[in-house]
């Protein structure tokens, strides 16, 4: 099977500007490849995964991948999928989020072989210009009513857009056409929404270099759930790559929480399993969907591949500590993933707590009272064990490294207490 023909299968295809072009080029050459982002953050979240992916795909099969961190273009902002001007980023912000942002990158990608991944940085070639050559060596060749044309600037033209955001799709055609220029790139890949940008740079290529000069562009669908609700987003907001900002446990919880029927559809074009592997866990969702196998294959299988193995391991070790009970086994760094988003109470390390003024001082239980039926009944645990004396006084024993205790009272409502 070709690779085209698997993009399709895998549903990762959108638009192509000459398909019938793309696939005789493949078929005859390798060739060289880019996908770029902005650093609008110092991290990228699960919403910028796909393009990229897909990249690596392309990678797999021989060809060699361009990666590019927009330190210029990040300067400028990019009126795609916005209904207002974006917020400028300082020069230093912008590089800083460059630096974090490649390091993203390079996890995902091969750094090594024939056809190891380039990466590169627009504010290199662009940062520098000034504004006469800018006009005169690229933007003389760009009309204005095609810029008009453009659905990201026709979107605006109500709101208004200014003309520092107006040029942008010329800065990104300038990246295609240097990396055309200097690395033999034929092809731009993007999500949907980059489809004004990607053709601009082949009309940029069309009248900048010899006449036959051969490029093309190819764009991935908006990835969507079946409820209709956003891709990527929780209630406590986006899935981060930058473990600081979700822990690869939470990364692991995301995808381990997909849905059946969505499940499938993110396996096929989120991971680099085999079409004949992902059916059969397809067959695994219809026939026994209490195992959710297909579910633990796609949060292995994406969170090894951005955070590693031993990340895998220790998400994996906390999921089934946390589903056990066995709270005791898990480290302290362990209990901050695992115990993120739950209810959390400091104590001084000094001060000395009865479980019963523990569960009143904490908010655990509405009353002293209370509180002692509920340790009486058995529905006060502390580290998964149960603790049923009324007059316990809390020690050193039941603090995991010092750091922390974990009180459940029932069977889901857990609280974390931090010792300062």
């Amino acid at each position: 099977m070709d690779l085209m023909q698997e993009l399709k299968l895998r549903g990762i295809v959108y638009q192509q500007t000459d398909e019938e072009g793309i696939k005789e080029t493949l078929s005859k050459e390798k060739i060289s490849l880019y996908c770029g982002v902005d650093p609008t953050a110092d991290s990228m979240h699960i919403g910028h995964l796909l393009p990229f992916l897909t990249l690596r795909r392309f990678q797999n099969h021989g060809h060699t991948p361009i990666v590019l961190v927009g330190g210029a273009t990040g300067l400028i902002g990019d009126p795609s999928g916005k209904k207002e001007e974006r917020q400028l980023q300082t020069l230093e912000m912008v590089q800083h989020n460059v630096s974090c942002l490649r390091k993203q990158l390079e996890q995902i990608f091969n750094q090594d072989g024939d056809n190891a991944a380039i990466m590169v940085n627009n504010y290199d070639w662009a940062g520098s210009m000034d504004l006469v050559t800018f006009l005169r060596d690229y933007g003389k060749y760009i009309g204005v009513n095609y810029m008009l044309a453009k659905d990201t600037i026709a979107s605006r033209l109500d709101t208004g857009i200014s003309f520092t955001e107006f040029t942008y799709t010329i800065l990104q055609a300038m990246d295609f056409l240097h990396l055309y220029k200097n690395h033999n790139c034929k092809m731009q890949i993007g999500g949907s929404d980059q489809w004004g940008n990607i053709t601009t740079g082949l009309e940029l290529i069309r009248k900048m270099q010899p006449e036959g000069a051969k490029a093309y562009g190819l764009t991935i669908p908006l990835v969507t759930k079946a409820d209709g609700t956003k891709f990527g987003k929780t209630e406590s907001g986006a899935i981060w790559l930058d473990a600081e900002k979700t822990s690869p446990y939470e990364f692991y919880q995301f995808w381990i929480n997909t849905a059946d029927a969505d499940v499938v559809k993110y396996l096929k074009i989120f991971t680099f399993l085999s079409l004949e592997t992902i059916e059969e866990l397809a067959k695994a969702v219809e026939e026994e969907p209490h195992l959710r196998k297909a579910q633990k294959a796609l949060a292995e299988e994406m969170t090894r591949l951005i955070h590693g193995e031993a990340a895998l391991e220790q998400a994996i070790k906390i999921s089934a500590a946390l589903f056990s009970g066995d709270i005791k086994s898990l480290t302290a760094d362990e209990i901050e993933q695992g115990f993120k988003d739950v209810p959390s109470f400091d104590i001084s390390d000094a001060e000395e707590l009865s479980l019963v003024d523990l569960l009143i001082a904490a908010k655990i239980s509405p009353s002293k009272r209370q509180a002692r039926e509920d340790i009486q009944n058995g529905a006060v645990s502390l580290n998964g064990e149960k603790q049923t004396d009324v007059a316990y006084i809390l020690s050193s024993s039941d603090r995991v490294e010092g750091k922390f205790t974990i009180v459940r009272r029932g069977k889901k409502k857990y609280y974390l207490i931090r010792y300062k």
